[in-house]
């Protein structure tokens, strides 16, 4: 059963269990709105390279869109659609919350092979590259497996532990903000007046943050980003910003 909880920073935490999900539901939605988001990324990111579409979806069809490095963003951005086809399952007063999109930034040497593909994973040498994507879809379609909601500080980790995403990373964890890379007005696509789709950026996080985060807060754990210079675009051994201390006062990764 899912269950609710405050975090010692005021936060909601919210707990799923396997038995909470919901049985497959092939994808059936009438609004659907890919055209309006791509155009929407090609208007404030760059012209997209690709779109990979899923072959059997479960309750949403979720796409990802790949724009390349570019002059203004010289990093790979991979953004969903599909996600906002249904809405969340909100908190009473947050209605205006029920629609959103995800994306995830590769800095621009992130092993992808240059071939002619088809599906998304043969682009990607291995887990150790594609588990960025694989997590993109899998938050993307969380909320409506678990009839539950993800925005602005959220976090989701790779089980109960935030164990490892992959191999290469000790990164485990998945927070939702606005990237700071792009414009506000990326932040949000006004449909109609019942229905706005808010995009958040996912940054990979370790455990040790995770928990400095539910203790004190998103802005907390943005503070220590900015402190450390944390990029926005996936870094596998990045510093840890809440790791303990080495010998000489300085952060382990």
């Amino acid at each position: 059963m899912s269950t609710k909880d405050t975090t010692p920073s005021g936060d909601s935490l919210y707990r799923h269990s396997e038995e909470d999900r919901k049985d497959f539901e092939l994808a059936n939605s009438e609004d659907t709105h890919i055209e309006e988001i791509s155009d929407h990324i090609e208007q404030h990111i760059g012209p997209i390279d690709s779109v990979f579409h899923e072959v059997v979806s479960d309750k949403v069809h979720i796409d990802v869109h790949w724009v390349k490095p570019n002059e203004r963003f010289p990093f790979h951005t991979f953004v969903t659609s599909g996600m906002s086809d249904l809405p969340m399952n909100v908190p009473e007063g947050l209605e205006e919350l029920r629609y959103a999109e995800v994306c995830i930034l590769l800095p621009p040497d992130w092993p992808i092979k240059d071939i002619k593909y088809q599906l998304m994973e043969e682009i990607f040498k291995g887990e150790e590259s594609y588990w960025p994507i694989r997590w993109l879809k899998i938050i993307a379609r969380f909320p409506h497996d678990y009839g539950t909601w993800v925005g602005w500080g959220h976090t989701i980790p790779h089980g109960e532990e935030a164990a490892p995403f992959a191999p290469n990373t000790e990164l485990g964890c998945m927070a939702l903000f606005p990237s700071i890379e792009f414009s506000e007005k990326f932040f949000q696509l006004h449909i109609r007046d019942d229905k706005t789709i808010h995009f958040y950026c996912l940054y990979p996080i370790y455990k040790e943050e995770m928990e400095f985060k539910i203790k004190k807060g998103s802005d907390r754990l943005l503070s220590k980003f900015e402190k450390y210079n944390i990029p926005n675009f996936v870094v596998v051994d990045r510093i840890n910003t809440c790791k303990q201390k080495g010998l000489f006062g300085f952060l382990k990764k």
